[in-house]
């Protein structure tokens, strides 16, 4: 009961600051909705290569969704990097809060965030031709949550990693989130046809794009597709890595 309070007391230390400030939330925003305002017109030119099937949106809309939680939640560590440096991150050591029960506060933090931005960038896509499948978009909200918790969890033991050298993390954070970003398919299709062997091997070799093969499948109503079970066990791996580091790393740091 401790850590579930302690976890309660964390996420709400840590989400009153963003709903006193609500335009946040739109500026993490900025980049997905640029690439649906910029890039979705050139959609029909870009959608023969991968062969897909629907709406030029229905294949486009839930890349834009993993990209909203690469952009939202790996740059989360930053936060914290700012309260290492106002000292408030030493004043909630010294707290009888548990260590684990912070990084999960942090986390599911930036979880609701996450959710918060994609239901509004759906809410967005009402009035176009974007199908949305009731359970399919749950279970692709679901997926993205999981998925979301690991990039945000990693960024938080990055952070914590590099609290004496802070210009580290933003330099290991872009160098992880473009390769992540352009081999995932979220732009264009990565397949063994229309890519080069080499990038489509990356490609293979990123786990962002198997969750986007896999929100792809779930926002299509198409649950049996294999690529749903790849793309779950590679955000629930990630989950699970991001937790462990996220809370060894808290549990380590030093007031």
């Amino acid at each position: 009961m401790k850590v579930l309070n302690d976890t309660r007391t964390a996420f709400a230390r840590e989400l009153g600051p963003e709903l006193r400030r609500p335009v946040g939330l739109l500026f993490t925003m900025l980049l997905p909705l640029l690439f649906l305002a910029l890039f979705a017109p050139l959609l029909p030119d870009t959608r023969s290569p991968g062969g897909e099937t629907g709406t030029p949106w229905q294949w486009f809309v839930p890349g834009v969704l993993v990209l909203l939680a690469l952009s939202a939640t790996s740059g989360a560590g930053a936060y914290l990097l700012n309260e290492m440096t106002s000292g408030s991150f030493e004043h909630m050591l010294v707290t009888p809060l548990n260590r684990a029960a912070m990084l999960v506060g942090r986390v599911l933090k930036e979880v609701v965030i996450l959710l918060t931005q994609a239901m509004l960038v759906l809410a967005l896509l009402l009035p176009t031709d974007f199908p949305i499948h009731p359970l399919g978009a749950l279970a692709g909200l679901a997926l993205l949550t999981i998925f979301g918790i690991g990039t945000g969890a990693l960024s938080f033991a990055l952070a914590l990693h590099c609290r004496k050298q802070q210009t580290l993390f933003y330099g290991v954070q872009q160098a992880i989130f473009f390769p992540l970003l352009l081999l995932s398919g979220v732009l264009l299709p990565i397949t063994e046809t229309s890519a080069p062997t080499w990038l489509y091997a990356l490609s293979r070799i990123n786990p962002a794009a198997y969750v986007v093969d896999a929100e792809r499948a779930l926002f299509a109503n198409k649950f049996g597709e294999t690529g749903v079970l790849y793309g779950t066990f590679a955000a629930t791996t990630i989950a699970v890595l991001g937790v462990i580091a996220g809370i060894r790393g808290m549990r380590n740091a030093s007031a």
